[in-house]
């Protein structure tokens, strides 16, 4: 077997390694007038800048209520982090909020904020909700530094109302993907219950082939039927051959996160199946390939199950929100004989991003804070669980 260039880097590099893994704090409770920071989401721009961002939930931490998103840079691999800044729909205010009796009219949640890595351009595109309602489009072409005009795009959710009539749509969370085709890809949920509220819920994903001047729904590929209890919150990347995973949370009896695939993620979805070795304590998941080796994945969520007073899982069960496990795939995420504690404690939400030297990030919650690991694949490999 003929190794790549790139592979042969990495190797080398492996070679000589030490075990690493450091982390520090990116958001935290109580400060810049935020009660509460909440859903991280992280890309690595072309030129190496990390874009750190996630939802800054102003008075509490409910879903619901006034929520603005801020985002930090960091032009060091995430060792040291620029002012916070609030981005994202700074113009027209859309307020009401559904599920509130009193003063939900005057609040603004603006939530869900994707940001997704234009190759091709150098651009990077991210994509937010307001109110759990309309979508918005924005792009920076200075590496995150400036931001343009909000665009809506809430259009683009229409055509799932021909199986949902929906009245609650997010993008994300996380990150979106661009594949090698050109083609920007962003996973989203969509809610058809009763106005406010996040369930049912069924997951698919939004597509562009044109930079994202323009965005397309894709079909349908997890739905709200049979075993398969309201998907929602759905990670994606792209496969060895160019294929697309998603790996979907949901609540269902089997505790296990749903896969599916397709070749251009948007159509010809594969059944989804439950994946054993993905336990789901209803918390979203991160997924991102390694450059080190085709098929290379590394995965990030609480290694959590609900178990009854006899230690036995129940069906549908919730996991604590705990244990941050970091898992590794080498074979496109058919197993994932790997698995390490990152975080023991409270820890919930992630999401993974890797720099050009190999270096895995990963900005995930934990108790009052959102912070970032630095890690590298010795570090994974060392004394793993």
């Amino acid at each position: 077997m003929i190794l790549t260039a790139l592979a042969l880097a990495f190797f080398l590099q492996s070679a000589n390694a030490q075990p690493m893994l450091e982390k520090n704090t990116v958001f935290a409770a109580n400060t810049e007038g935020v009660r509460s920071y909440r859903i991280p989401g992280m890309i690595v721009t072309p030129k190496g800048t990390v874009l750190a961002y996630c939802e800054a939930r102003k008075n509490n931490s409910s879903d619901w209520g006034e929520i603005e998103v801020h985002l930090r840079r960091s032009t060091d691999g995430g060792k040291t982090w620029e002012l916070q800044k609030k981005i994202a729909h700074t113009g027209v205010r859309f307020e009401g909020n559904p599920t509130k009796k009193k003063d939900g009219e005057t609040e603004q949640t603006v939530n869900n904020p994707v940001a997704i890595v234009n190759r091709q351009t150098g651009n990077i595109h991210l994509l937010y909700c307001i109110n759990y309602s309309r979508c918005f489009s924005m792009r920076s072409n200075d590496d995150g530094i400036t931001w343009s005009k909000p665009v809506d795009i809430t259009a683009t959710f229409e055509p799932f109302r021909m199986k949902y009539d929906w009245n609650v749509i997010a993008t994300g969370p996380g990150h979106g993907i661009q594949l090698k085709s050109g083609r920007l890809v962003v996973p989203i949920w969509l809610a058809y219950g009763k106005p406010g509220e996040h369930k049912p819920s069924a997951a698919a994903t939004i597509y562009s082939d044109d930079n994202g001047k323009t965005w397309k729904a894709g079909e349908m590929p997890l739905p709200n039927e049979g075993e398969m209890g309201n998907p929602n919150e759905t990670m994606i990347t792209e496969l060895s051959d160019g294929s697309v995973m998603l790996v979907n949370r949901n609540v269902s009896k089997p505790n296990r996160k749903l896969i599916t695939t397709s070749p251009d993620g948007a159509t010809n979805w594969t059944k989804p199946y439950f994946h054993p070795q993905l336990w789901e304590p209803i918390c979203m998941a991160s997924i991102v390939s390694h450059p080190s080796n085709l098929g290379t994945l590394i995965y990030s969520a609480p290694h959590t199950l609900g178990l009854d007073a006899a230690k036995k899982e129940i069906p549908a069960g919730r996991g604590k929100r705990e244990n941050l496990s970091i898992k590794l795939s080498r074979d496109d995420g058919k197993t994932w004989p790997l698995s390490k504690t990152l975080e023991a404690g409270p820890s919930a939400y992630s999401d993974l991003a890797v720099l050009s030297d190999g270096t895995i990030l990963c900005l995930y919650e934990g108790k009052d804070v959102i912070s970032l690991a630095r890690f590298n694949l010795d570090w994974l490999n060392e004394k793993a669980n």
